[in-house]
């Protein structure tokens, strides 16, 4: 079964059923290579075949889904082709921004930001992965940079192409021992914080490069899940 949010206001059910598949792909709920049935996601959201139907080509254009004449929709396996240029995307962009972070940032954004990495922290606490999810406060933190720049409609335009990312994150998290996230945010806030964009830039750079760093252990644990790699 998915996760199922409560659709927000003026919300449309396209938009709607997008989001919910979207999160429920990274989240994997929905499973690379699992097939899905418009009629039963179309039950789940309580939407109409039509929404369904309109967010799956929507994800297929995405090569999120794909979509096999006379079987139905399937979701895609891992491309880590994909998850590279992914990877790109939040590189130029991300270390481009903090340029401008530097320049605008005000003591309230810098307590917003100290505040999302104290959260981050309470997460590695036992029993409290349920309440905080590591991964929606690294989304949050990466969108305050974006917010911060005045740059906000560039960040909605990556979060378009980085579901691939966003699928290896979630697995990292998973498989890897010794994370280094919430270290690297700590870093880029307090380099923020005294505007020394070098120093954030390099950071950001071998941050979002971890995902190189992680494949290995993520295509041992996950094999089934990898365009490209059978199980043995």
């Amino acid at each position: 079964m998915m996760r199922i949010e409560e659709k927000r206001y003026a919300e449309t059910a396209r938009d709607y059923a997008l989001r919910i598949l979207k999160s429920n792909i990274i989240a994997m709920e929905l499973e690379p290579g699992a097939m899905v049935s418009e009629n039963e996601l179309a039950a789940q959201m309580g939407l109409s075949r039509t929404p369904v139907r309109e967010a799956l080509m929507d994800l297929a254009k995405c090569r999120v889904v794909d979509v096999l004449p006379q079987r139905g929709s399937r979701i895609a396996l891992i491309d880590y082709t994909l998850v590279e240029e992914a990877r790109f995307a939040r590189e130029v962009l991300e270390v481009a921004v903090l340029d401008q972070v530097c320049a605008r940032i005000t003591p309230a954004d810098i307590a917003q930001l100290r505040q999302n990495v104290r959260l981050q922290t309470l997460t590695q606490e036992p029993g409290m992965g349920e309440s905080l999810s590591l991964m929606e406060l690294d989304d949050a933190f990466h969108q305050m940079l974006f917010r911060i720049a005045q740059k906000e409609n560039t960040y909605n335009m990556l979060c378009g192409m980085t579901i691939h990312f966003d699928r290896v994150r979630n697995l990292a998290l998973n498989v890897v021992k010794d994370i280094k996230i919430i270290e690297d945010h700590q870093q880029i806030c307090e380099a923020v914080a005294v505007r020394d964009a070098a120093k954030a830039k390099a950071i950001m750079a071998q941050h979002l490069g971890r995902v190189r760093i992680d494949e290995e252990a993520i295509r041992s644990a996950y094999p089934q899940y990898i365009k490209g790699q059978t199980k043995g």
